[in-house]
């Protein structure tokens, strides 16, 4: 088989295999990261480095390597703009956790974050209580944003806050 094309097929395969990976495992890993998730990351590219070029260590097939990630990553983001199903399936839909002030325990236990987790979050926002968030989201990112209401005015107050470690729920 011609080197190149061995390259291009096996970088395909790497790639298609990582997706899934962090598909199953959750998208925690590439959120700040702490220095367990820094030894992970070195430790799968490491290891998924001889997969992807075999035997052509050269320069011509690291870039080609390269190219067929950004290439393969540029085609899964087409894909997932133009088919919503498809962004569903890669991507989770946004859970409401809190709206009007009532937490909703079953999102919770199915998105796995805990009260006192939702708790810190709102605080971290600059609200007191639960009872003063209007809406509380876990967004496709992983991150929670938080509307909350000024009782004094009735002004609505938008804030989002990117999470230390973000939450996987499928």
């Amino acid at each position: 088989m011609n080197p190149i094309l061995d390259v291009v097929i096996r970088s395909l395969c790497v790639y298609l295999f990582m997706i899934v990976a962090i598909r199953l495992f959750g998208k925690n890993q590439l959120s700040q990261l702490n220095a367990g998730d820094v030894v992970l990351l070195l430790l799968i590219s490491n290891a998924v480095q001889n997969a992807m070029v075999g035997e052509n260590t050269s320069l011509e097939g690291g870039i080609v390597a390269a190219l067929v990630l950004f290439a393969a990553n540029f085609t899964l983001k087409r894909l997932m703009f133009s088919n919503k199903s498809f962004a569903s399936f890669m991507e989770a839909d946004p859970v409401i956790l809190v709206k009007d002030g009532i937490v909703d325990h079953v999102a919770l236990r199915k998105v796995k974050i805990t009260f006192d987790e939702l708790n810190e979050s709102v605080r971290e926002h600059g609200i007191e209580t639960l009872e003063n968030v209007k809406l509380s989201i876990l967004e496709v990112d992983g991150n929670i944003s938080v509307i909350s209401e000024d009782q004094k005015d009735k002004q609505t107050h938008y804030s989002r806050i990117k999470r230390k470690n973000k939450r996987k729920y499928h």
